[in-house]
């Protein structure tokens, strides 16, 4: 599978951003072709040291690097890609690749 990780930044307004990810952004993300499945962190984002500059990490599944680019082609991963202009105060990095069980 392929993932599509998004790490977004610690936002001006954490509750905030907390109720607009979870009533608005989720569905809207929900609706992108191919997605397989959908994951977001729980609680703190850590680093071995300590607190990340990291609030929420999502991860989203697709069966490749071809659905990926397919999906966010799509209207709906269009509307989804736009809608982090509304919430991500914190801004939002993403990182795209190919996993492999080993």
């Amino acid at each position: 599978m392929a993932s599509l990780v998004v790490m977004y930044g610690t936002p001006a307004d954490p509750a905030a951003f907390n109720a607009y990810y979870r009533e608005k952004h989720i569905p809207l993300a929900k609706t992108i072709p191919g997605l397989r499945r959908y994951e977001i962190s729980r609680g703190p984002v850590m680093t071995p040291a300590g607190p990340a500059k990291v609030h929420l990490v999502a991860t989203l599944r697709f069966d490749d690097l071809a659905a990926i680019q397919n999906a966010f082609a799509s209207a709906e991963g269009q509307a989804a890609a736009a809608d982090l202009q509304v919430f991500a105060t914190g801004g939002a990095d993403m990182l795209i690749f190919d996993g492999e069980d080993v």
